[in-house]
């Protein structure tokens, strides 16, 4: 996989974006990599009344993108003094997740970084459709950051379905939490039997069709762990339903990092991709991060 060489962290400085951004020079710091800090200002005509006079709203936004280049500045500063790292600060106008997922793609091998809660714009990127939409335009991994104390990563779980991008993902743990304890999960997918049933297949089939799936995964995860050769991977193979599976077994270990392929087969990809990716980033208790 290639190396993050730039962590574009979006912000708007709230208390939530700060942890991100605090977390965005930590991992910039820990790979050698340059951060981008990144602020969107919305225009006037995306707000509610009457249209503003074209030349009141560029001056208006004119002087926001001023006002928070300025701020940005700062922040930069203190970043560079705390982290020892390379920081460069951008602005932008427009909506937030077409911007950030622009900005990001003009950034060869990028990392977003986005805080889970914000005072408006990210308030609804994170929680409400658009986290859909940027997950889908983005085309790097986005990390959201729900952790309040910002530490080193000391455990973590890969989601790992066999798919290219889950195998990315185990992949993407180990750079973005490098020394920590991660645990390559795989969970069969009960709604799968459920509906077997529904079709009237013998419980013995399903039951015992269960078991050879869940014995092939353990195989390929030692395969797997195997080529990687990192004492800190370990793999745990379960049956239940995954996006709950994958919030109890974090909880279970504490976890403060979970990587998830963005795209991958059958129910993982509409886990994903759909409602209940959402529910992933507001049930988990640490970290998400997403990769494709």
């Amino acid at each position: 996989m290639q190396a993050l060489t730039a962590i574009v962290v979006a912000t708007d400085f709230s208390a939530a974006a700060g942890r991100a951004v605090r977390r965005g020079a930590l991992v910039a710091k820990q790979l050698g990599a340059e951060m981008h800090l990144l602020h969107v200002v919305h225009p006037l005509d995306l707000y509610p009344g009457p249209d503003p006079a074209a030349d009141f709203g560029l001056e208006h936004e004119q002087a926001l993108q001023a006002v928070y280049k300025n701020r940005l500045d700062s922040l930069a500063d203190s970043l560079r003094n705390d982290f020892a790292i390379s920081v460069v600060v951008a602005t932008r106008i427009g909506r937030a997740h077409v911007e950030i997922a622009s900005y990001a793609a003009s950034q060869p091998a990028a990392l977003v970084v986005v805080g889970a809660r914000g005072e408006s714009t990210l308030l609804h990127l994170l929680i409400g459709a658009t986290a859909s939409r940027l997950l889908r335009l983005a085309t790097c991994p986005v990390l959201i950051v729900k952790n309040v104390e910002v530490e080193p990563y000391r455990n973590a779980i890969a989601a790992v379905d066999f798919s290219p991008g889950s195998i990315h993902a185990l992949e993407l743990a180990r750079i973005v939490a490098p020394g920590a304890q991660i645990e390559a999960l795989h969970v069969y997918d009960i709604e799968h039997d459920e509906r077997m049933r529904q079709s009237g297949m013998s419980e013995t089939f399903i039951l015992d069709r269960q078991a050879r799936i869940l014995q092939d995964a353990e195989k390929r995860l030692d395969i797997e762990l195997a080529r990687l050769g990192d004492g800190n991977l370990t793999r745990h193979v379960m049956s239940a339903y995954p996006a709950a599976a994958i919030c109890d077994r974090s909880r279970a270990l504490r976890t403060d990092l979970i990587v998830l392929g963005r795209h991958g087969r059958n129910g993982i990809q509409e886990l994903l991709l759909g409602s209940v990716s959402k529910d992933m980033a507001s049930a988990a208790d640490c970290d998400v991060l997403l990769c494709y």
